[in-house]
């Protein structure tokens, strides 16, 4: 009798059930567990299990990020700047340059900081991508236990180790120079100062200046500072109408950028020789600049001279070292000092003198082999990463163990005529060697003189 009528109690129940199901359907698609068998899960690594491995000789850490931000910037947004302690560098940005023998020289690099195929090797970064450009490179060269972290979790933590070169700010990153042009004051700027960016090159501005530069900035011709024909230092009097006819005073913040890193080296050290109080380079040059991304301006800018430096010059008078001071004080006192050369192996032993425009051969008696490049009086494959920014400086204190040099010592570099001592010794001083000093007038300024001793050969 009751067929035909639908039982209200039993509706409820089953419109309960399907709610249920779906509420339970849907939820399980919100909340998907992640796959611990996925490429992401087995590769992340967290800051618990890095710091276990730190002290594990299978294990290598490695700081994927570009060179400044290890040597101490704040990019990307960490909260300390540096690198882990312990941690060797090879940056992502090394895997975009062009260069000859690129495969060669990165092979290179990955034999020096031990990072090799047996070895476990946690790839770091702070932008999420730098590691996974690196993870990718190693796995295509056959790696396999490859292995990311973000770096932004350690910098979190005070009570985990990181360091830093004690005068990172010396050279200054590409993403630095380009906040300070939108009108920001980055890290170790003081707030409210103009700072100034130099150009510099040898030549006139149409040689290079005129084809590109950093935005805003005006040319200095090395001859201003160094004259022809003999290209040594110029005076002290000289020097200071050089500054005061480029406008600079001793209060200025300076970079000096170039597309020839040693130009921007030999003109910083002249400028904090005078007395310039804050003067930086940009790392990498005008190539670092431009890999950034950033665009280049043809415009001509001009300084304003001025008619008074602020201070008598030489302000910094102990960083460079004349002739007569390296005969009496570094060569005299070789407990204390050290000549560092350098220059190529073949200069050094007297095959050749390394320029065109100086015949004369040898070497300084006394003074120790310390590197320089591979090829010619033009490179310093020993102190650069591919991409020309300082190579990570620890490499090099251990290239100079081997010749015996002794970082207790104050050191004075030379080279043929300062270029390539000028770079070395700023990245000595970036590195913590306050007491180091350029002999400016080098080995052609020495053998200028037929009275001052020469050694020729092996060692």
């Amino acid at each position: 009798m009751f067929r035909g009528k639908r039982n209200p109690v039993l509706l409820i129940m089953l419109l309960l059930l399907t709610i249920l199901s779906v509420t339970a359907c849907n939820s399980d698609k919100e909340a998907q567990p992640v796959n611990k068998n996925s490429d992401e899960a087995k590769t992340a690594i967290t800051t618990k299990e890095l710091q276990e491995k730190l002290n594990d000789d299978s294990w290598v850490v490695v700081d994927t990020r570009i060179n400044d931000a290890f040597n101490g910037w704040k990019l990307d947004g960490v909260e300390r700047g540096g690198h882990i302690a312990g941690a060797v560098d090879f940056s992502a940005n090394w895997l975009k340059v062009e260069a000859d023998n690129k495969e060669k020289t990165l092979d290179t690099a990955l034999e020096t900081k031990g990072i090799s195929s047996d070895k476990n090797i946690v790839l770091y970064d702070a932008n999420g991508t730098d590691a996974k450009e690196v993870a990718e490179y190693l796995k295509g060269k056959g790696y396999e236990n490859v292995f990311t972290y973000d770096v932004k979790e350690w910098t979190k933590d005070e009570s985990l180790p990181m360091e830093n070169f004690e005068n990172y700010h010396m050279i200054v990153p590409a993403s630095v120079v380009n906040d300070i042009i939108d009108g920001k004051t980055p890290e170790t700027f003081e707030e409210g100062k103009k700072v100034k960016i130099v150009e510099a090159s040898w030549g006139e501005e149409k040689d290079g200046y005129a084809n590109g530069h950093v935005p805003g900035s005006f040319h200095i011709n090395t001859d201003d500072i160094e004259p022809p024909p003999a290209w040594m230092l110029a005076s002290d009097e000289e020097l200071e109408k050089v500054v005061l006819n480029y406008g600079f005073t001793k209060d200025d913040s300076v970079i000096v950028t170039s597309e020839s890193q040693m130009a921007a080296y030999r003109v910083a050290v002249a400028l904090r020789y005078v007395g310039i109080e804050d003067v930086r380079v940009l790392n990498g040059g005008l190539g670092a600049w431009t890999a950034a991304g950033y665009e280049v301006e043809t415009t001509s800018h001009k300084p304003k001279p001025v008619t008074d430096f602020g201070a008598p010059i030489p302000g910094n008078p102990d960083l460079i070292d004349t002739i007569e001071e390296v005969k009496t004080e570094v060569l005299a006192n070789p407990e204390k000092n050290t000549l560092v050369d350098n220059r190529t192996w073949e200069e050094r032993i007297g095959e050749t003198s390394g320029y065109s425009y100086h015949d004369k051969k040898g070497r300084i008696p006394g003074s120790v082999y310390g590197y320089a490049g591979l090829t010619d009086a033009n490179s310093l494959e020993n102190f650069r990463n591919i991409d020309n920014t300082m190579r990570n400086f620890d490499e090099i204190v251990a290239l100079w163990k081997e010749e015996g040099i002794d970082l207790e010592k104050d050191l004075s570099f030379m080279c043929g005529s300062g270029w390539r001592a000028a770079e070395v010794l700023t990245y000595a001083q970036v590195y913590g060697l306050n007491d180091s000093s350029l002999y400016s007038d080098g080995w052609i300024g020495w053998s200028n003189n037929p009275s001052n001793p020469v050694e020729t050969g092996e060692e």
